[in-house]
């Protein structure tokens, strides 16, 4: 199959707005969250998962380290999270735990 310049650039751009207007969908954030991240995060801390959100010491401390280290965990597990996904997460995490000025 050949691809060529035209249509990959018409493919990037068609990622970049569709994600553009996407609106995150918390609930799926959570859900994501819930089945793929809480328990590595429980093993971490001892107990309960969410704790790694309110520590003193927490190392996450604007939206855009917390963006970065939602998509440093989704690699590192090899999970096939799109785009949207990702939002969700960081969606969720955000409203949640952080309360960052979205960047």
């Amino acid at each position: 199959m050949r691809i060529t310049v035209k249509k990959l650039l018409s493919i990037l751009l068609l990622s970049i707005f569709t994600t553009a207007g996407y609106t995150a969908d918390f609930e799926n954030g959570k859900s994501l969250h819930d089945g793929n991240c809480i328990n590595c995060h429980a093993k971490l801390v001892g107990g309960d998962g969410t704790a790694i959100y309110t520590r003193e010491d927490r190392k996450i401390e604007s939206y855009a380290a917390l963006n970065k280290q939602v998509r440093r965990c989704r690699d590192s597990l090899g999970m096939p999270w799109p785009e949207d996904q990702i939002i969700d997460v960081i969606t969720y995490l955000n409203k949640s735990f952080y309360h960052f000025e979205e960047e």
